[in-house]
């Protein structure tokens, strides 16, 4: 089952050639740089990376996915498109809409307004990496080949089953990719003091248990999740988030 979100990672510099105003989809990034930190010893060693690069601010929302729907995925060669996201209780209400999914007959792809800027979900990692080489080749428009999914970060060429995703790694040019362990646990965990291996305990930048309230003014130190028993941070349906 495809249940997983996205995030993204900008090879350092790569923003300044995509980041135009004509792209449907403009992430917002922030950068990551003491190059050379060391792992973190008391997570089981991650987060080292020894060069800089950019994430994304924010999960990839169900608005951007549906642009990049629309451009590739008329026919949606490579499973795309999840029906549970439109379905599913948990889905993040991306409904296919139109077509028959033919070169005359594109499918058509839309989301409620209200969930837009939430998090994609239902979607697998090769979903992400096709997701990554669309980012990287400037968002073009077309079928699912090697001009707009299928090669860029990552050379996929038709790859869908888990042996084949497995051996893809992110190529040496990569410019938008999905992150590693260690990018992601750098960005959130690093204390961002030189190259260092001095990380926080709490991917809020702080080393005490953060709270789950929505305040004002915010008190800075907090996350959305699960508190016992306060229940959750907006209430239901605290999976849109």
């Amino acid at each position: 089952m495809k249940a997983g979100s996205i995030l993204c990672v900008v090879a350092a510099g790569a923003i300044l050639v995509l980041g135009s105003a004509a792209s449907a989809v403009n992430m917002e990034t922030v950068p990551v740089g003491n190059i050379g930190n060391t792992d973190d010893t008391h997570s089981g060693g991650y987060g080292a990376v020894d060069y800089e690069y950019r994430i994304g601010r924010y999960e990839v929302t169900a608005g951007q996915y549906t642009e990049f729907l629309n451009a590739v995925a008329g026919t949606d060669t490579y499973g795309l498109y999840s029906s549970n996201m439109w379905s599913n209780f948990y889905g993040c209400k991306i409904e296919r809409y139109a077509g028959s999914g033919t070169p005359g007959d594109p499918y058509e792809y839309q989301v409620a307004a209200d969930w837009a800027n939430r998090p994609v979900n239902f979607v697998s990692w090769g979903d992400a990496a096709r997701f990554a080489n669309w980012l990287h080749n400037d968002q073009r428009s077309g079928p699912q080949d090697l001009t707009t999914t299928e090669d860029g970060a990552y050379h996929l060429d038709g790859a869908t089953s888990n042996p084949d995703l497995l051996a893809v790694s992110r190529e040496g040019d990569w410019k938008w990719a999905v992150p590693t362990e260690d990018e992601w646990y750098k960005a959130a965990y690093h204390k961002n003091d030189g190259d260092t291996g001095h990380y926080f305990d709490y991917p809020t930048s702080s080393d005490t248990v953060p709270s789950n309230y929505l305040i004002d003014p915010d008190p800075g130190n907090n996350a959305t999740f699960y508190d016992i028993p306060h229940g959750y941070t907006i209430g239901y349906p605290y999976y849109r988030t």
